[in-house]
C-alpha cells in the first residue's frame, strides 16, 4: 500500500513538472526518503500524528506541553518534552497489539467532530454519551441530497412517536466494488443503490439490521446521524453545511425518552449546548488519561480509573466544602484540528490550563511535514563479561577491549558512523550528531564495578529538498 502511494505521488509530481525528491514522514516525524519508506514502510505507523506534534512546536514554540488534535474521527494525544515528541519505549501500538515500530507516544481515543450521539435511554436522568462510530453528519449529508434529508426530517417530526431511525440515513459507497456478499448483504446493498435513504425505510426486518452492521465494517455504506459537528451548526460555531438540516434533526433526538419517561431535552439549542459538553467532558478525560499515564510512577492506579475519580473531578470543579480541592493540569495543551478553535477554549477552562490554539491549527499536519527534519537514532551497549575485558555489540559481531573507556569510544564511533551514513541516505544534509552514553556500575567489595554501559547517537539535518 505505502510502495503504491509513493508511486502515484511520484507520478503527480512528474505530470507537474517538479523535479524534486520526494520525503515521507515517519512515525517518530522525522522525515526519510521514499526509498527508505519504501524498505520498511511499517515505520510510517502513526505517521500523521507525528507529523501534527512536529507542526505544532513549529507553529506555537511550545516546549513542554500537551497535543491534542481532534478530527473527524479520533483525537489524538501526546507530550512535548524539551520541544520534541515523546517516543514511546515500546513501540507503537495498534488496537491491542504491540509493535516493536518505534514511533511517537500517542493515546487515541475515538472522540471527534463526526462522532456518534448516543441517548442513554436507561436510567432516571438520562444523557447522551460521543462515539466511538464514526457518522456522516446530518448538515453535511443534507448539502448532498437535501430534498431526501429534509422531506425526511419534516416527516418524521410530524409523527408523534418517536423511532429509533430517526434523523439517520444511509449510502452506498461509491467506487468500492463488494466481493463474495451473502445474499442478504447483497440484496440490501443493491436496495440502496446510489441514492441516499431514510435509514427506517431500507430497513424491512430486524435482520437487516445487522447485515447494515456488516456492510458498514466492510466500508461498502456509510450512516448518517447526529454528531457534534450538527450540534456546532445549531449553535453557530460552524456553518459550512446545513444548520436547518442540523437543527431538525437534533429536535428529533431530543424527544426521545429516559428512563423516567421524559423527553430528553425538547430545545435543539439546549440539546446542542449538552453534546458540546459531552465533548468538552470526554476530551479532559482523554488528556487527563494521557498525563496520568506519564506521571504513572507516581500513582499505582489505571489512568483510566485516575482521570475518572471522584476526587480529580470535583478538584476539576473547585470543590470547597469543609475541604479545599483543586486540581487541573500542571502544563498547556495545544489544540489542532479544524474545529478545535470552537470545541477547546472550555477544555482549557475546565482543566484549569492554559490552551493554545494557532492560528493554522487546522493544517498542522501539512507544516509539520514541511517543517520536518531527517533523523537517525542508533544504540548500542559496551557490557563487561569478565574482569578488565569490555566487550562492544556490533552488527559485525562483538569487539573486546581491555579499557572501558576505548569500548565506548569505538561504539560511538560506529554508530556515529552507521547512523550519519543512514541520514545520507534518507537525503539529509548539514547534519548535525549528537551522543549521549549511560553507564551503570555497582559497589563490590569497596570498589566500584562497571556493569554495563548505553550509547544513543542521534544524527539530524535538513532534508536536501529545503530551501
Amino acid at each position: 500500500m505505502i510502495a503504491r502511494l509513493i508511486d502515484r505521488a511520484e507520478g503527480s509530481l512528474q505530470r507537474l513538472g517538479i523535479d524534486a525528491p520526494l520525503m515521507v514522514v515517519r512515525g517518530d516525524g522525522a522525515l526519510v526518503s521514499a526509498d527508505q519508506a519504501r524498505e520498511r514502510p511499517i515505520e510510517t505507523i502513526l505517521s500523521g500524528p507525528a507529523a501534527s506534534i512536529v507542526g505544532a512546536r513549529w507553529l506555537t514554540g511550545a516546549a513542554d506541553a500537551l497535543v491534542s488534535d481532534i478530527g473527524g474521527t479520533t483525537t489524538d494525544v501526546a507530550v512535548l518534552r524539551d520541544g520534541r515528541p515523546m517516543i514511546d519505549p515500546d513501540g507503537a501500538k495498534v488496537g491491542p497489539w504491540r509493535t516493536m515500530v518505534e514511533a511517537v507516544a500517542m493515546r487515541t481515543t475515538g472522540l471527534g467532530g463526526d462522532s456518534e450521539v448516543h441517548v442513554q435511554d436507561e436510567g432516571l436522568h438520562g444523557g447522551i454519551t460521543l462515539g466511538p462510530r464514526r457518522l456522516i453528519p446530518v448538515s453535511l449529508i443534507a448539502t448532498e441530497a437535501p430534498d431526501v434529508v429534509h422531506a425526511a426530517l419534516d416527516d418524521q417530526l410530524r409523527r408523534s412517536v418517536p423511532n429509533e431511525h430517526d434523523a439517520r440515513f444511509i449510502r452506498a459507497v461509491t467506487g468500492v466494488s463488494p466481493e463474495r456478499l451473502p445474499e442478504r448483504d447483497q440484496s440490501l446493498l443493491s436496495r440502496i443503490g446510489e441514492a441516499v435513504h431514510p435509514l427506517g425505510k431500507v430497513l424491512q426486518t430486524r435482520l437487516d439490521g445487522h447485515a447494515v452492521q456488516r456492510l458498514v465494517a466492510r466500508g461498502l455504506v456509510q450512516i448518517a446521524g447526529v454528531t457534534p459537528s450538527d450540534a456546532s451548526h445549531v449553535l453557530g460555531g460552524l456553518s459550512d453545511w446545513d444548520a436547518t438540516a442540523a437543527r431538525s434533526a437534533l429536535e428529533l433526538i431530543g424527544r426521545r425518552r429516559t428512563g423516567s419517561g421524559n423527553r430528553l431535552c425538547p430545545d435543539p439549542a439546549k440539546l446542542a449546548e449538552m453534546i458540546v459538553d459531552q465533548l468538552t467532558q470526554q476530551t479532559s478525560l482523554a488528556l487527563l488519561e494521557t498525563t496520568f499515564a506519564e506521571d504513572a510512577h507516581d500513582f499505582e492506579r489505571p489512568p483510566e480509573e485516575l482521570a475518572r475519580h471522584i476526587l480529580m473531578q470535583r478538584g476539576l470543579a473547585h470543590h470547597k466544602g469543609l475541604v479545599r480541592i483543586e486540581s487541573g493540569l500542571n502544563v498547556p495543551v495545544v489544540g489542532l484540528g479544524a474545529s478545535a478553535p470552537f470545541y477547546y477554549p472550555a477544555v482549557g477552562e475546565r482543566l484549569g490550563c492554559r490552551m493554545i490554539l494557532p492560528e493554522h491549527a487546522g493544517v498542522a499536519n501539512a507544516i509539520g511535514a514541511v517543517v520536518g527534519r531527517v533523523t537517525i537514532r542508533q544504540s548500542g551497549t559496551v557490557t563487561s563479561p569478565a574482569e578488565g575485558k569490555y566487550r562492544v555489540h556490533l552488527e559485525t559481531g562483538p569487539e573486546d577491549h581491555s579499557n572501558a573507556d576505548a569500548a565506548i569510544q569505538a561504539l560511538q564511533a560506529a554508530l556515529e558512523k552507521e547512523a550519519q551514513a543512514e541520514a545520507a541516505a534518507a537525503g539529509a544534509e548539514d547534519v548535525h550528531t549528537h551522543a549521549t552514553c549511560a553507564i551503570r556500575s555497582a559497589q563490590a567489595e569497596g570498589r566500584e564495578v562497571f556493569l554495563e554501559a548505553e550509547i544513543s547517537v542521534e544524527v539530524t539535518g535538513r532534508p536536501r529538498v529545503a530551501v
